[in-house]
């Protein structure tokens, strides 16, 4: 799938509202215009109803699967998402990578950018699985480590962790970031709010 398609997909804007309780949930689903939320809580027996009031608001969930309680994290547990009516994942876990595919999701890596180490093993991870997209961690990672992932992958790159003003969201997307994932509501509210809500 084409990089604006995904981008499309996921967000309008610079921000993908992340969610870490119901409550936020609730509040992404009903105060945003942002076409997708990233769910980092929740376990096999509450996914139903995160299901059914993502399509109530016409949300698409983009299920952080290494935090999510209760589901296997191998072949099954991605079939199980994938009837369940779970369209993308993110995840750590280069080797679901393939089976999400399979199942036609979404995929997102997540990759944790420390030194040019992590850089180096996290491209080689995404060659191997090939995913949709990029997560970076933290979001304050250089613009040159960026470029180059953009450069040697052509994926979009969302980025993550230690967002916590307007100007860092800025900064990130002025560095070559497609869009920043963030639960802190002031961020997501200040820019992306629904008009007449």
């Amino acid at each position: 799938m084409a990089t604006l398609d995904i981008l499309k997909m996921l967000t309008n804007g610079p921000i993908i509202p992340a969610a870490r309780s119901m409550d936020v949930f609730k509040a992404a689903l009903t105060h945003t215009i942002v076409p997708s939320v990233v769910l980092l809580f929740g376990d096999i027996n509450s996914l139903p109803v995160l299901i059914s009031l993502a399509k109530e608001h016409k949300k698409r969930l983009i299920l952080h699967l290494d935090l999510f309680d209760g589901i296997g994290k191998d072949k099954a547990g991605i079939k199980f998402l994938a009837r369940a009516g779970i369209t993308a994942i993110i995840t750590t876990k280069s080797h679901l990578c393939k089976f999400a595919r399979d199942e036609g999701m979404i995929v997102i890596q997540r990759l944790f950018l420390m030194d040019s180490d992590s850089l180096r093993t996290g491209l080689n991870l995404v060659h191997n699985f090939r995913p949709d997209a990029i997560e970076i961690l933290p979001g304050s990672v250089p613009a040159s480590a960026v470029q180059e992932l953009i450069l040697k992958t052509g994926l979009p790159i969302l980025a993550g962790g230690l967002i916590r003003t307007k100007e860092d969201v800025d900064h990130a997307i002025a560095g070559g970031i497609s869009a920043v994932s963030t639960s802190r509501q002031d961020l997501w509210d200040a820019i992306m709010i629904k008009k007449n809500t």
